[in-house]
């Protein structure tokens, strides 16, 4: 990943409404949810919606595919992965004790290594 590629990511996911959308398909990946049930769920007008989707989708995050008369979006998973990885690229490379942070080390998880957490549902 470029510097260009996560600024991106980064300023797409800084706006309360996107991060909302993302954390939302993220429940509901790898399928997504339609356009019209995530205005729902998250109280969002049309097109204040379809707004944050083209942003989240310019940056990588989302994909859509149409089905019938919806519009399905889903997260890029991968998109995430590789920003964590860059973010976290050089972790403890100037440093001369060992890696280990607070909570474990600061590589980055992946989906195997990560422990399943339980969704909360209204």
């Amino acid at each position: 990943m470029q510097t260009k590629q996560a600024l991106a990511i980064l300023s797409a996911l800084a706006q309360e409404s996107r991060l909302a959308v993302y954390r939302l398909l993220i429940e509901h990946a790898p399928n997504g949810l339609a356009a019209s049930v995530i205005a729902e769920k998250l109280g969002l007008a049309n097109a204040t919606l379809s707004f944050h989707l083209k942003e989240l989708s310019h940056a990588g995050l989302v994909t859509s595919e149409p089905s019938g008369r919806f519009i399905y979006y889903a997260p890029v998973i991968e998109a995430m992965n590789d920003l964590i990885g860059y973010l976290t690229d050089h972790c403890c490379s100037q440093s001369d004790s060992s890696c280990e942070v607070a909570g474990g080390s600061c590589e980055p998880r992946t989906a195997t290594t990560q422990s399943k957490r339980k969704v909360r549902t209204p």
